[in-house]
């Protein structure tokens, strides 16, 4: 196999490019990095488009691998044929190599390989051959029959053929290849109720559905329901077909042996085939749903991650609780706190008058700009609240019910006890919940990914194929923002190209011990930073009041000679960068000739079209592009809703059936996959990522079972 010929074919990518791609991932290159500093080397390629090449290239050299072990232990056992080393060589998955290993794999003890052990062999051979006419087959097993060897009678000696003849169809590539594809088109995934309990799982009590067809979160769901003991699941092929097909594979007619021979086909079918392939199956199609689940979870957690911040406001956070009473943090524009205190607005206190004085003197003392609530327990009491007291403000407060899952994770960790030692539990929790709100994406590195909560059935997946996803997205996320050097926590720190989470630590000491960095080649000072990670890095790390306007962009040092050369030329200096940005140098490149500016520069097209764009606006924070988060300044409540009304509201979740929209009244509604546009589409993630702000109307609202739909159609 040409793993680069492949590659070039599965992603559309020239082999030029292929090449490069490979031999700097195997020169130890981090994705970002290459997907921002060599896209002359890659086409461009971008963050996501790399990191599903460097997958299957670990598939594809994992598969040349295998290949190479199985040819070696057939070739040991002298087996190895002409025809095999076809069959391997032109093999495109694992299990297409497994399949056709499988007749010389070591096997355990057997049925079979107990009736070799009892000379069987040759009369299994002899019956599966149908040479054999107008026999009794009682007595050409007479001369098999042997005690010493166990073989008591004629009956042994045929069964003992019958498990031969039965394993040996079994272990066939052919036989296994057909039987698969009439699954896959044709088999059925059953689900009954093994229990008269109610539960979530009730639609599928008696349920089923094609292989072909069933969608990867039915799959999750029918797998959790077994798990939990609510359902017992089954994979349905028609047997008449499926033993038609194998009988057309190895039964001869006209032979002394051909009925025996499909009675050993029919066990081989249902003792061993089969239960095989039915595992093979469903370990296939959860598989798939997994990859599906994991690939959503991370379109999901990207647009949350880049979610604008609301810079340089001061926020009033809400951590809402009954009981206890809500938390109160108050944040300043710097993510420094200046406030914690506790009020009792909710039940069982209910002290509203009281709570209410005190959130409008912390409004007016503080100069509160915007309020974050949390979305847990108490959250809807807690909004009311916070909506009809800010009505009563001189000042123009407006708020936000924030995501906050995962914040009690942080909240109880080591690095939240280290950030606040002196708060408790739930403090920390009430600060996680206005950075959530200023700054997303600093706040959120602190948390595992998979605890953020915007997918479906992530605590089902492989724990570390998710880990490893959703870190990538976390790296990309970070690297395409950048990070300012001298005000970086360790838990952003980690995630910038080629910075470990040791060598984040050392960049944090490093700077405590001696003051701010002035300048991005004073990295190289750090302990534990060598050549290699500083050319990972540097071009990730701005600072914004350095010796050089050039270290607050993302032109990476490499590129400031060309940089130096761009201002040069059109007569711009660095001081101009630092004060206002190079204003309108695009427009004078594009006059003069990108690619004659390239070339003199001596950068590629692409790398010029990148220093271009950091040198008109240093510093800028890519997010500042995006829509802005929904606040509010009132609240309505479900029973409020009527269907045919029209609303504003944030995407909160994308799944596969649909998405969960905030509408402001504390619980999501569903806008169904049906209900999303007017024409088809295949997953919602097509046309709506999280935190969109979208206009939609109401189809239903079911207060008992806290559901509302929605619908996007027909909206002006």
């Amino acid at each position: 196999m040409d793993i680069l010929k492949n590659l070039c074919s599965e992603f559309a990518v020239s082999e030029l490019h292929i090449k490069n791609i490979v031999e700097l991932i195997d020169d130890g290159n981090t994705i970002p990095f290459i997907a921002r500093y060599r896209k002359e080397m890659t086409g461009s390629c971008d963050d996501q488009k790399l990191r599903d090449i460097n997958d299957r290239l670990t598939y594809l050299r994992n598969l040349e691998k295998r290949k190479e072990e199985v040819l070696s232990s057939i070739e040991e056992q002298g087996k190895l044929t002409e025809e095999i080393s076809e069959a391997v060589a032109a093999a495109v998955t694992l299990a297409e190599v497994e399949d056709i290993y499988r007749p010389y794999k070591q096997k355990r003890k057997t049925r079979a390989s107990v009736a070799k052990e009892k000379g069987l062999e040759p009369l299994a051979e002899l019956l599966f051959s149908f040479t054999l006419k107008g026999v009794d087959l009682n007595e050409v097993a007479k001369d098999y029959v042997d005690a010493e060897k166990g073989v008591e009678t004629v009956e042994d000696a045929l069964q003992g053929a019958s498990d031969i003849i039965a394993e040996l169809i079994s272990d066939s590539p052919d036989g296994r290849k057909v039987l698969k594809d009439l699954i896959a088109k044709r088999g059925l995934i059953k689900s009954v109720a093994k229990t008269e309990e109610d539960s979530v799982y009730a639609m599928y009590y008696e349920y089923s559905e094609p292989v072909a067809k069933i969608p990867s979160h039915r799959i999750l769901a029918i797998n959790r329901g077994e798990k939990e003991g609510f359902l017992k699941v089954s994979v349905e092929v028609e047997e008449e077909t499926a033993l038609s097909l194998l009988n057309q594979l190895f039964i001869k007619e006209g032979s002394s042996s051909t009925d025996f021979c499909k009675a050993a086909a029919e066990d081989s079918y249902s003792r061993l085939i089969f239960p095989s392939l039915e595992r093979e199956t469903r370990s296939n199609l959860t598989e798939k749903a997994d990859e599906q689940a994991i690939k959503m979870f991370g379109s999901n957690l990207k647009p949350l991650l880049m979610q604008p911040p609301i810079k340089n406001k001061t926020v009033l956070a809400v951590d809402p609780a009954y009981r206890t009473g809500c938390k109160l943090a108050v944040v300043d524009g710097n993510s420094r706190v200046l406030f914690t205190g506790v009020i009792y607005p909710t039940p069982p206190q209910s002290k509203i008058e009281e709570s209410e004085k005190r959130v409008l003197e912390l409004i007016d003392k503080y100069k509160i700009d915007c309020i974050s609530i949390g979305n847990g327990t108490a959250s809807k009491e807690s909004e009311i609240f916070i909506a009809d007291t800010i009505k009563k403000s001189s000042r123009s407060v407006s708020y936000m019910v924030v995501n906050e899952a995962g914040a009690s994770v942080y909240s109880a960790s080591k690095l939240g006890a280290e950030e606040f030692p002196d708060f408790d539990v739930s403090v920390r929790s009430a600060v996680s919940i206005a950075r959530r709100l200023q700054d997303p994406l600093s706040e959120l590195v602190k948390i595992e990914p998979k605890s953020i909560g915007v997918g479906q059935y992530q605590h089902d997946v492989p724990p570390a194929r998710l880990e490893e996803s959703l870190s990538g997205v976390v790296e990309d996320c970070v690297n395409s923002v950048g990070v300012d050097l001298n005000t970086a926590s360790v838990s952003l720190l980690k995630y910038i190209a080629g910075v470990s989470a040791s060598t984040a630590k050392n960049i944090v000491a490093y700077r405590e011990e001696n003051g701010a960095f002035t300048s991005r080649t004073e990295l190289k000072k750090v302990r534990g930073l060598g050549p290699k990670a500083f050319q990972q890095c540097a071009g990730f790390l701005r600072i914004p009041k350095g010796k050089t306007a050039l270290d607050n962009t993302g032109v990476h040092p490499e590129s400031y000679d060309a940089a130096k050369k761009l201002l040069d030329i059109f007569g711009y200096s660095q001081k101009d960068v630092a004060e206002q940005g190079a204003s309108g140098i695009g427009g004078k490149v594009k006059d003069y000739g990108i690619a004659k500016a390239a070339e003199e520069c001596g950068v590629g097209t692409p790398t010029l079209t990148d220093i271009i764009g950091e040198l008109e606006k240093p510093g800028r924070d890519i997010r500042d592009e995006l829509p802005k988060p929904m606040l509010r300044t009132d609240i309505m409540d479900m029973n409020d809703l009527k269907e045919g009304m029209e609303l504003t509201g944030t995407v909160r979740n994308v799944i596969d059936f649909g998405v969960f929209v905030d509408i402001g009244v504390h619980q999501d509604g569903l806008v169904h996959i049906s209900q999303i546009c007017d024409r088809f589409i295949k997953h919602p993630s097509e046309v709506l990522k999280v935190g969109e702000v979208v206009k939609v109307k109401v189809l239903s609202v079911e207060p008992q079972k806290k559901r509302i739909s929605l619908t996007m159609k027909g909206i002006q």
